[in-house]
């Protein structure tokens, strides 16, 4: 398994993740020449789509998705009021309604959603696996405000994780947003900071995780170095030993390779 992180922020979020050839893209924040240019930025090519996987309707993950289906001739895959959102956009696309906590077989891979806590219709974070080969674990939770008992337990085993590091909560608290807005973000359906993304790695941290991506981050309340720094200081004690990346809005990270094996992995906090 490879997973190119395309391109993360509030103004577009994109993942292209590939199987032998074949790739599934997570979330439509880009148009079809913008993911196959990054795509091969990254390293990575976008020959043969499988399908669209959105994790919620927000504008930054959804806007593309029909475009998205059209050009690669692909299903949109998505939870019921994620697609419910989006039905008037989405002009009869093909649609596929995801259930939580039961995988989803999208050839070659194998999809599990759970709930997300969000002010979205019906947001979800999602692990995507490798049934073949060395089962290759992948898990992505964005645009959520808390990580919930079923949000560990669906990422507990992962070897790459892409988690959601939005804001610096004294940035945030000084910074330019007018209150509401603060307080939206700041909720518990609304982002995760960096010390909660930190609290939430170092729960599920294990010795088969390789790889963590922190992504989603806002470009008015977040430095690329807070975030790094804030979940170092989270995992210190925790024997992680992987590689800690952030993905930026403007250029997408090198492709990752994502190995699987065996591993060990804690029970939800």
């Amino acid at each position: 398994m490879k997973v190119a992180v395309l391109g993360s922020g509030s103004r577009g979020n994109s993942i292209a993740v590939n199987i032998e050839n074949m790739t599934l893209i997570v979330d439509a924040g880009f148009g079809p020449r913008a993911v196959r240019r990054r795509a091969k930025t990254s390293g990575m090519t976008v020959d043969s789509v499988v399908g669209i996987l959105l994790t919620h309707e927000h504008v930054d993950h959804s806007r593309e998705a029909i475009n998205l289906a059209r050009s690669f001739d692909c299903p949109i895959y998505g939870s019921p009021g994620t697609l419910g959102a989006l039905e008037s956009k989405l002009n009869g696309a093909p649609v596929v309604t995801l259930k939580t906590h039961v995988p989803t077989q999208i050839p070659p891979f194998s999809v599990t959603a759970c709930r997300t806590s969000h002010d979205a219709a019906e947001s979800m974070a999602f692990k995507l696996e490798c049934p073949m080969g060395n089962g290759a674990r992948l898990g992505i939770a964005t645009d959520l405000g808390r990580a919930s008992s079923a949000v560990k337990f669906l990422l507990r085993d992962c070897n790459c994780l892409i988690l959601e590091a939005n804001h610096d909560e004294d940035m945030l608290r000084t910074g330019p947003y007018p209150p509401a807005l603060r307080q939206r973000i700041a909720s518990v359906d609304g982002h995760l900071s960096n010390r909660a993304a930190g609290q939430l790695l170092a729960s599920l941290a294990h010795e088969g995780l390789e790889t963590v991506v922190l992504a989603h981050l806002s470009e008015k309340n977040n430095e690329p170095y807070l975030a790094e720094r804030a979940v170092r200081d989270a995992i210190a004690d925790c024997g992680f030993s992987g590689n800690l990346l952030v993905a930026g809005q403007r250029q997408p990270l090198p492709a990752i390779d994502v190995a699987g094996g065996d591993s060990r992995s804690p029970g939800p906090e």
